[in-house]
């Protein structure tokens, strides 16, 4: 059982021995599958290394994920045996195709964007699922049908629309940024599909090719008659606000505010879905690495309140924990990824106080 560098650490590994704060606290225990909340929890707690299961996995761990996979798969049932899931499924795939079709017809054929056709059609599957939860919902579990580039635009335009809600744009604004979100990735039309799609990792050389899709996005994009704002935000939803992004390696406020906002939903999209090199994410583990991986890198006007929104639209819903235990979602605490339960036979559990228990699934 060797022991692993917490920087080095992945999701899926199994914990060989009980981890403990520096004040003695149980913060992992034996067997624990790692999540990026337990990783994020680690780095918290300045832990070097841990041990690490090798060969076949331990018969607890074993359980656990048989559990998970249980319950994931009565959520979905649930969901797409429902009226809402099934009206829901076809307005979306007639965006996918409705999306693809006006980026082929754009740089094949030139011909011009139809803006108001495509927000409007965004615009019915965000009144289909009036709230956050119920379009998360949705979105989550599109990927069990089309992970293509083109719907994971249109997630990111819904994604955009509700976070314009929570931040009350207007109407035109609102629009404006659905586009942005739709319009996003259309740079990635100029990557061959073996190398958008390769499932091995990406050579140095072809991954500095895919960042070059929010240039091509923009080149494709700078002499159509679209809101000046959808043209910046395709150009700049790669760079950060410590710099650490691209193509022009920008900083803080010299990124615009659309820009920002999409940068955000891609990456929660991305992280949630399941990608041919990653398989999608409790929504808890992703505010977990967002936190891990900085929020100083987003805007902090948009970062910090779309995780917060993101964490309370799950009240109400019943969670996994990694000790098997089922319980509702009652409070969102200080700490997102720490919200208080309460379990079938009434017990209030306060994650704060419990550093060895964590979300597993939403069931």
């Amino acid at each position: 059982m060797p022991d692993i560098s917490t920087q080095n650490l992945k999701v899926g590994m199994v914990v060989a021995e009980h981890i403990y704060s520096p004040k003695g606290q149980l913060i992992l225990p034996q067997d624990s599958i790692l999540s990026r909340q337990m990783i994020s929890r680690l780095k918290y707690y300045q832990i070097p290394s841990i041990p690490i299961h090798e060969g076949d996995l331990p018969e607890k761990a074993k359980e656990l994920i048989e559990l998970k996979n249980e319950v994931r798969q009565d959520y979905i049932d649930r969901l797409f045996n429902s009226p809402v899931y099934r009206k829901f499924v076809k307005h979306y795939h007639l965006q996918v195709r409705m999306v693809e079709t006006s980026i082929n017809d754009l740089i094949i054929k030139n011909v011009p964007l139809n803006s108001t056709e495509l927000i409007r059609e965004t615009i019915e599957l965000f009144d289909d699922n009036p709230t956050a939860f119920s379009i998360f919902g949705m979105l989550h579990n599109m990927q069990e049908l089309d992970d293509s580039t083109s719907a994971h635009c249109v997630n990111v335009s819904v994604i955009c629309r509700l976070m314009g809600t929570w931040f009350q744009m207007n109407t035109e604004d609102l629009d404006a940024l659905t586009l942005s979100g739709l319009l996003h990735d259309i740079g990635k039309a100029k990557i061959p599909e073996d190398i958008l799609l390769k499932p091995s990792k990406l050579s140095k050389q072809e991954y500095e090719f895919i960042k070059l899709h929010p240039q091509f996005g923009y080149d494709i994009l700078k002499d159509q008659d679209i809101d000046p704002r959808v043209k910046k935000a395709v150009l700049l939803h790669h760079e950060r606000c410590d710099g650490s992004g691209y193509p022009l390696g920008l900083h803080g406020d010299e990124i615009d505010d659309f820009a920002s906002i999409v940068a955000i939903a891609d990456v929660y999209d991305a992280m949630t879905s399941d990608r041919c090199y990653r398989n999608g994410l409790c929504p808890f583990d992703v505010i977990a690495a967002f936190e891990d991986e900085g929020v100083n890198r987003y805007n902090p006007k948009f970062i910090l309140p779309f995780l917060k929104r993101i964490a309370n639209s799950y009240v109400n819903s019943k969670v996994l924990l990694n000790d098997h235990t089922i319980a509702r979602i009652i409070f969102i605490t200080e700490q997102p990824t720490r919200p208080m339960l309460q379990t079938e036979s009434g017990e209030i559990i306060d994650l704060t106080k419990h550093p060895d228990l964590y979300i597993e699934a939403i069931v």
